[in-house]
């Protein structure tokens, strides 16, 4: 299998996420489940149904926490620098806007553009990987083409 690339705060996460379906999450839903089942005929309780919906969707991202987490390489960013990869925190400037914008380079598990977390699978990403301070990218979006240029590279 192909190893799933991830930093120290995404492996972070994604193991408290883990902890918390399997300490808090699953014993929660097996109480409801139980008291459910108290409440009479399964066929037509709600309660039940809704319970057993939210054990399943529990079971399978603890399943899939598990199989991500097993083919993790933490990659620490401090022990890296030079031109863009994995884990880089880039600032860079729109060159028809002037508009600056920060992002840190992740992998798929812990992207989240609402915290400037960019997939290392997207478009922006794949273009800046390998670039230098200075240099311009183009990057095809569906509003067109966007230029950018690299204002800072850091390893943070």
């Amino acid at each position: 299998m192909e190893k799933i690339l991830i930093t120290r705060a995404g492996y972070t996460a994604l193991n408290a996420e883990l902890k918390q379906l399997k300490s808090v999450e699953r014993p929660a839903i097996i109480q409801a489940i139980a008291e459910a089942r108290e409440l009479g005929d399964l066929s037509e309780n709600a309660e039940y149904h809704s319970a057993r919906e939210k054990q399943s969707f529990i079971e399978g991202r603890i399943k899939e926490l598990e199989g991500v987490l097993s083919l993790t390489d933490v990659i620490d960013p401090k022990t890296l620098s030079g031109s863009v990869k994995f884990s880089a925190t880039v600032t860079i400037v729109d060159e028809d806007t002037d508009e600056e914008k920060t992002y840190q380079i992740v992998g798929e598990y812990e992207a989240d553009i609402e915290r400037s977390l960019l997939n290392i699978k997207s478009p922006l990403a794949r273009a800046l990987i390998g670039k230098e301070e200075g240099d311009s990218v183009e990057v095809r979006t569906p509003g067109g083409v966007k230029s950018y240029e690299i204002l800072k590279i850091e390893y943070i």
